[in-house]
C-alpha cells in the first residue's frame, strides 16, 4: 500500500467517524436528516445548527444554492456541514455573517479553507477578534467578492426573497458601541412563507415602528438566544410567528433564553424549538406551508 492510498483511506476513516459522531450526538437522526437531505426538489431547505451556545444555520434553495449564516461558538459546525452536504459538493454560495462576536464566527475561517465559497455579506464593523481577523484575511486572500449591508434592501437568490431590515446605516469599519446592535436583521421569502432572522439584534422594538417590510413571518429566529435584552413583547407580537427556533447552549452561564421570552412565545402560541433540547432543527417550505420536521 502506497503512502498515498494510507492517507487516502485514513481521511475516509476521519470523515466517516465525524459522520457517525454526527449521528450519534444529534437527537434528529436517521429519518429526519433523510428527510431533510432527500426534500423535493422544489422545496426550501432550513436547518438550525446545535453548536452550543451559539448560532449557525443553513438555506438550501430549490436548486441547492447554499447560504450558510454564522459560523458557531467552535468548529463543531464543520462535522455538521460534512453530514449534511454531499461529499463532491465544496460549494457554499453564500456566507453571512450577522456581526463578529466569536459564537457567531468560529467556524467560518475553517469554511473559507475547505469551501469553495462565491460571497460574503457582512457589516464590515471592526474588531479585533484573532478568528474575525482571519476571516478578512481569507475574503482578501482568496478574491471573494463581498457585500456590506449598511441600509434597508433586497437579495434574490433562486427565487428566495431576502429583505434586509439592519442595519440601517453603516458600520463599516467602525467600531459600534453595542456589537449585537450592529447585527444584519432580515426576513427569508419563498412564495407564501416566511422566515425572520435577528442575529444578537437587540433593538428590535425599533423595527415595529419603523420597518417598512411586514414583520409577520411562520418562523423567528430568536435574537440573542432568547436574552431578555432582546425579544420586546411588542416585537414578537408583530412577527407573531407559528415556530420560534432558540439556538442555546445547554446550562450555559447566561440564563438564555429568559423565562420572559418563553412566556411571551407560549402565549402567542408559538412553537418553541430549542437546539438544547432538540439538537439540530430541520424544515422544509413547499412555497405555500413551512412544515417543521422537528417534531
Amino acid at each position: 500500500m502506497t503512502k498515498k492510498n494510507l492517507k487516502y483511506i485514513i481521511a475516509v476513516l476521519a470523515l466517516l467517524v465525524s459522520f457517525g459522531i454526527y449521528y450519534l450526538q444529534t437527537p434528529n437522526t436517521g429519518k429526519v436528516l433523510g428527510q431533510f437531505i432527500n426534500a423535493s426538489s422544489t422545496d426550501l431547505r432550513l436547518m438550525f445548527f446545535d453548536v452550543g451556545q451559539g448560532d449557525s444555520s443553513l438555506i438550501i434553495t430549490p436548486n441547492e444554492q447554499k447560504i450558510l449564516v454564522d459560523g458557531g461558538p467552535d468548529r463543531s459546525l464543520i462535522g455538521k456541514l460534512d453530514g449534511v452536504l454531499p461529499l463532491a459538493d465544496r460549494r457554499i454560495d453564500y456566507i453571512i455573517l450577522s456581526h463578529p462576536h466569536a459564537d457567531h464566527l468560529t467556524a467560518l475561517p475553517e469554511v473559507l479553507r475547505r469551501y469553495q465559497v462565491g460571497a460574503v455579506i457582512m457589516t464590515g464593523a471592526a474588531h479585533t477578534a484573532p478568528d474575525y481577523l482571519d476571516f478578512l484575511r481569507l475574503i482578501k486572500e482568496k478574491n471573494i467578492p463581498t457585500k456590506i449591508i449598511e441600509q434597508p434592501q433586497e437579495l434574490v437568490i433562486d427565487g428566495i426573497k431576502l429583505e434586509f431590515l439592519e442595519p440601517t446605516k453603516s458600520f463599516f469599519s467602525a467600531r459600534p458601541e453595542n456589537l449585537n446592535d450592529s447585527s444584519i436583521v432580515f426576513k427569508l421569502v419563498y412564495a407564501s412563507t416566511s422566515a425572520l432572522y435577528l442575529g444578537d439584534f437587540e433593538n428590535e422594538e425599533s423595527l415595529v415602528i419603523s420597518s417598512t417590510v411586514p414583520l409577520k413571518s411562520d418562523l423567528i429566529k430568536i435574537g440573542h438566544h432568547g436574552s431578555t435584552n432582546a425579544n420586546d413583547q411588542s416585537f414578537l407580537a408583530a412577527v407573531s410567528p407559528t415556530y420560534a427556533v432558540i439556538s442555546v447552549g445547554k446550562n450555559n452561564s447566561y440564563g438564555h433564553p429568559h423565562y420572559r421570552t418563553l412566556y411571551y412565545l407560549k402565549q402567542l402560541g408559538a412553537q418553541i424549538l430549542r437546539t438544547d433540547e432538540r439538537g439540530d432543527i430541520f424544515f422544509t417550505s413547499n412555497g405555500q406551508t413551512l412544515q417543521s420536521l422537528t417534531k
